[in-house]
């Protein structure tokens, strides 16, 4: 029997963004930011912080970003079930590819280079599932889009929604469930 695939977005999703991008602010501005200051946006969509997005072009941005709490250890247990696929839209930001590769090699060691695509319109993916963070990757989705928690994305609605990779595991173990009762 063929697995079922599940693709997983990177950025904010199982590796954190915010806190290199609080730390930035910091530095540009002199100011810490809390949760709150960004409720609802990016923290460069703030008045006067667009050029924060700058430093997503730089080499180095992506490298040594932390983590995102148990995304490790739930994927490699969803990986006995389900085919696994990182899927990070890196064209935009072209130096990202070799640092992304790098942080996936040291963080996921488990998740096989074949299974690693680096792409621009995630609307190309056959998946049966995609956790992502982004709306618009979602709305282009054919299969069962899970709205992965961030500050931007608080207020949509229309997805099922995922605050952790707790919930996310036990979303799976539903599914699994559903599909032996079926």
């Amino acid at each position: 029997m063929n697995k079922k695939r599940i693709a997983v977005d990177m950025d904010e999703v199982i590796a954190d963004v915010m806190p290199k991008f609080v730390e930035l602010y910091e530095k540009e501005f002199g100011k810490r930011l809390e949760r709150e200051d960004y409720w609802g946006k990016k923290i460069y969509q703030l008045e006067g912080a667009r050029k924060i997005r700058e430093y997503l072009f730089d080499k180095g941005f992506f490298r040594d970003l932390p983590v995102i709490k148990d995304s490790q250890e739930v994927l490699k247990e969803l990986q006995e079930h389900y085919d696994i696929y990182i899927t990070t839209a890196a064209m935009e930001f072209r130096t990202s590819f070799e640092d992304k590769y790098d942080w996936l090699a040291e963080h996921f060691p488990f998740i096989h280079w074949k299974n690693i695509v680096f792409c621009g319109d995630k609307s190309i993916f056959n998946t049966d599932y995609m956790i992502d963070d982004h709306v618009f990757n979602l709305k282009t989705f054919a299969g069962k889009g899970l709205l992965f928690t961030a500050t931007h994305n608080i207020h949509e609605q229309g997805f099922t929604r995922v605050n952790n990779w707790q919930e996310i595991k036990a979303f799976f173990e539903q599914e699994r469930e559903k599909e032996k009762a079926a």
